[in-house]
């Protein structure tokens, strides 16, 4: 006799037990026969079909330990196993740089709806939220942070990888990405180039020209190998391999013939009352020049033309009497004979200023390509006589 108070039985299935003797009557079969097929009806839908429906609660249960279970287990490396593709690496690598899953998805010409059920992909194989919706777009959880940096350095090596394999079938070759803030680009890395050119004529060199904050963050976005460029406050340090550059002069531009080149010296109550271009506010050529005037108690110019246009400045600043600030890398060049041959001149102020210091800065425990690494060695040198013994992280 079956016991219908087990535990490991639903009684709900039992109640056609109460029949069995009626059934066995009029089937002309015994108590026992009735039962035994009985128990293979139960044993059926037990594993076949009630179990899913009637133990989802307890089945829940044991899944979710098997999930944390194999969690704790997991061992590193197990991502490709999982189902982790390079599309995959390449979507987080888009939305940290566009924060939006349509330009992401864009990037990878894919629809929008293909790009939502990819990301819901990777955090299924993750386990983890990656991302979170909200009116401007898409922002990164910490875990999203994290992967979008491990996928650019992915997305970097392998195309690394592509520019060695090319490199090494034409010779010393291939292509080097740099940034530079504008007073080292003329100064440090123009020279580099030069020489660079003589000895190794197959490298192409791209040069991006930009703000600190912009340049860093095209770092980190590896499109660049290596940028001369300042790290921002909000940054961390240790992400980077730093070479200390130098110090950054500024020098006050006018054009030639100005009627303030005819004093000794200038006072700041006299520049205040010319026109001037300088870059926007925040930017940190436009702080120095704030502080300055701020320092001696003097008020700043009334008319203040903004650009971050070097081109746009050197226009203005040649052609009217407007007065402007520039590094004296930019001042050197106007001013020299193989330069704009003198038609922007400086002023002689009593009040240097000086800028945060510049590095040479690179993904720290990133490999450079054979090419980068020339080039990099090549603005090193540029000034390896002013910097000996300077402060360096690796």
């Amino acid at each position: 006799m079956l016991n219908v108070n087990s535990p490991y039985f639903r009684p709900g299935f039992f109640c056609v037990f109460e029949k069995q003797e009626r059934l066995a009557a009029i089937y002309g079969v015994n108590d026992i026969t009735i039962k035994f097929f009985y128990c293979i009806l139960i044993y059926y839908l037990w594993y076949k079909i009630s179990d899913p429906l009637l133990s989802c609660w307890s089945i829940a249960k044991v899944d979710d330990f098997i999930v944390r279970q194999a969690g704790r287990d997991r061992k590193p490396g197990d991502l490709l196993r999982r189902g982790l593709k390079l599309t995959h690496i390449r979507l987080i690598a888009a939305l940290a740089d566009k924060h939006q899953i349509s330009a992401a998805a864009a990037d990878l010409h894919i629809t929008q709806p293909a790009a939502s059920r990819m990301l819901a992909d990777i955090e299924k194989i993750l386990e983890v939220k990656l991302h979170e919706r909200h009116s401007k777009g898409v922002s990164l959880t910490n875990y999203g942070l994290a992967m979008a940096q491990r996928a650019s350095k992915i997305l970097m090596e392998l195309t690394n990888i592509d520019r060695e394999i090319d490199e090494l079938k034409s010779g010393v070759g291939g292509v080097v990405n740099i940034g530079a803030v504008t007073g080292p680009a003329i100064g440090c890395v123009i020279p580099a180039i030069k020489k660079a050119r003589i000895r190794y004529p197959n490298i192409s060199i791209n040069v991006q020209m930009e703000t600190s904050p912009t340049l860093v963050q095209e770092l980190l976005a590896s499109r660049h190998d290596f940028v001369i460029a300042r790290i921002p406050g909000d940054m961390n340090p240790q992400l980077f391999d730093v070479h200390f550059m130098g110090e950054e002069t500024l020098n006050i531009l006018v054009r030639q013939g100005h009627p303030l080149l005819r004093k000794d010296h200038v006072t700041l109550e006299e520049l205040r009352n010319y026109d001037w271009v300088l870059q926007p506010e925040g930017n940190l050529l436009r702080r120095a020049v704030n502080n300055m005037f701020i320092k001696f108690g003097v008020p700043m110019p009334d008319k203040i033309l903004n650009t971050s246009s070097i081109l746009l400045t050197s226009v203005m600043v040649r052609q009217t009497n407007a007065i402007s600030v520039a590094a004296s890398e930019i001042a050197e060049f106007f001013m020299d004979e193989n330069g704009m041959e003198g038609v922007i001149q400086t002023l002689n102020i009593a009040e240097k200023m000086h800028i945060e210091p510049y590095n040479l800065l690179n993904l720290r425990h990133q490999t450079l390509s054979p090419a980068a690494q020339i080039l990099y060695a090549y603005i090193r040198d540029e000034t390896a006589g002013e910097n000996q013994g300077v402060w360096e992280t690796r």
